[in-house]
């Protein structure tokens, strides 16, 4: 097929590789200019200066952006997508955006003769790397049935399962973080802990995949942007407004994402939430048993 990426950052750039791999031809496009003549010089694409050019030369146009303005930005605006449809184009929004922005985008494009589908991902970095990512889907069958993913429901289906994810990841995260935090004052070994919790109720993704490999190091290196998991939080809490649905507790936790992303700065690292957490009671989770307080 003749596809169009755009947005070849962490996520991006090796998803649009396996594309290549794939056999499928690829024209590319990313606000890093040179990241984008790169990425075609090396798996055989086009880049392209603008959304418009992208429509232009593809069946489909995946888009990999950081929010549904971003995205709708890039469809809508004065050399956007919709200047370059075609007939029938698909536009695939992988990204992590608001679900009722991706209705309006929609209904921009479906004007001019194409649709859109949204897919949000799951499986971060390394997923994207691996071709292991976890496509979340909203659209109607047919233009799911030419992308072939996980049908989840109507257009704006996926973006809402995917905030939701990430909001129950924050919340796990930030309790996990305390409670190693007050564990350690305590007098435990946080890396214990965490070998306890994998083989009990208290186990998760954050605690699999996170505090050995990112934090007892003191990397702190998840490629995955704190602001962007603040943004994703945000989104679930007014999902849940719109719906008129109760949910304190990630009203709650989306304040202490705030507060951990204004205190890690732009650009940070999700995993310096727990460096906020640490920060609070004077206490680094480090491997160890902690020397009892109080």
């Amino acid at each position: 097929m003749d596809i169009g990426f755009i947005g070849l950052g962490v996520m991006g750039a090796p998803m649009a590789t396996h594309l290549a791999n794939a056999g499928h031809r690829l024209t590319l496009l990313d606000a890093n200019t040179a990241a984008a003549r790169d990425l075609a010089a090396t798996i055989g694409g086009t880049a392209v200066a603008t959304p418009a050019e992208v429509a232009a030369a593809s069946e489909v146009v995946i888009t990999m952006l950081p929010n549904g303005e971003v995205v709708q930005q890039v469809a809508l605006g004065d050399q956007g997508l919709i200047h370059g449809l075609r007939d029938g184009a698909i536009v695939l929004d992988t990204s992590s955006a608001e679900p009722w922005l991706t209705q309006q985008t929609a209904a921009a494009i479906a004007a001019k003769g194409a649709t859109m589908v949204d897919a949000p991902v799951s499986g971060a970095a390394w997923g994207a790397q691996a071709a292991e990512l976890v496509f979340m889907v909203g659209g109607s069958d047919a233009d799911v049935a030419r992308v072939r993913p996980l049908l989840l429901g109507r257009l704006g289906a996926g973006h809402a399962m995917k905030c939701l994810n990430n909001c129950i990841t924050a919340m796990t995260f930030t309790a996990t973080a305390e409670a190693l935090v007050a564990g350690k004052r305590y007098g435990l070994d946080p890396a214990v802990m965490v070998d306890v919790l994998n083989q009990s109720t208290g186990g998760s993704w954050i605690t699999q995949t996170h505090f050995h490999q990112r934090i007892f190091n003191r990397s702190f290196d998840d490629p995955f942007k704190l602001e962007l998991m603040r943004k994703d939080v945000g989104i679930a809490v007014q999902l849940a407004q719109q719906t008129a649905t109760p949910m304190p507790m990630a009203g709650l936790g989306q304040q202490l994402w705030r507060m951990a992303d204004h205190a890690a700065g732009p650009g940070a690292s999700v995993s310096e939430l727990v460096r906020w957490v640490e920060q609070l009671s004077g206490t680094e989770l480090t491997p160890g048993a902690g020397e009892p307080q109080g």
